[in-house]
């Protein structure tokens, strides 16, 4: 069933994701969508940790930063990945209803690499706000240009690298002021 739901949203969209299309595409009525998710909101938060889950790579990274950069891009791709994914994920993480392993993850490397507790979180927030940023710009932009609804150079995308690079760069430099 999850996975029918994300398979939903990733044909059709956000907007298509209801309890009655799934329940309606599965041959089930709706009210037996309720019996694993008790409600819309539930159903979006495991969509988005099975988004999530779909994205996950090995990491390989040593040194914290290209940790931080692996566990970014990672969220990055694995929103990108599905139709609205970026939408789906960064709501449900606001609203406190799941998608909290990335920032889990960050916070872990953050604490690991001696980061003064009280900049863990607000770092992790930092990181996790630009990528999801990021990814609904690049992803909105992207599904427009495709339709046809609007005339968009796609040139400033790419900088994904390279901004995650100047947050990450400013951590270092409040964590070391003698770079």
């Amino acid at each position: 069933m999850l996975s029918h739901a994300v398979d939903l949203l990733d044909t059709h969209g956000l907007a298509a994701l209801t309890m009655r299309r799934l329940g309606a595409e599965l041959d089930v009525q709706p009210s037996a969508i309720y019996h694993h998710f008790p409600s819309k909101q539930a159903l979006l938060a495991a969509v988005a940790d099975e988004i999530l889950a779909r994205g996950a790579r090995p990491r390989t990274a040593t040194e914290w930063s290209d940790r931080l950069r692996e566990a970014c891009s990672e969220l990055r791709h694995a929103m990108l990945a599905c139709t609205d994914g970026a939408d789906v994920v960064a709501t449900v993480w606001a609203f406190g209803l799941g998608a909290d392993a990335p920032v889990a993850e960050m916070e872990k490397v953050l604490t690991e690499a001696d980061v003064p507790p009280e900049l863990v979180p607000v770092a992790s927030r930092t990181l996790v706000h630009y990528v999801f940023g990021h990814a609904f710009e690049e992803q909105t932009a992207r599904q427009a240009v495709g339709l046809g609804a609007v005339e968009r150079s796609l040139d400033s995308l790419p900088d994904f690298d390279l901004g995650l690079d100047l947050v990450i760069d400013g951590l270092r430099a409040r964590l070391d002021p003698d770079i």
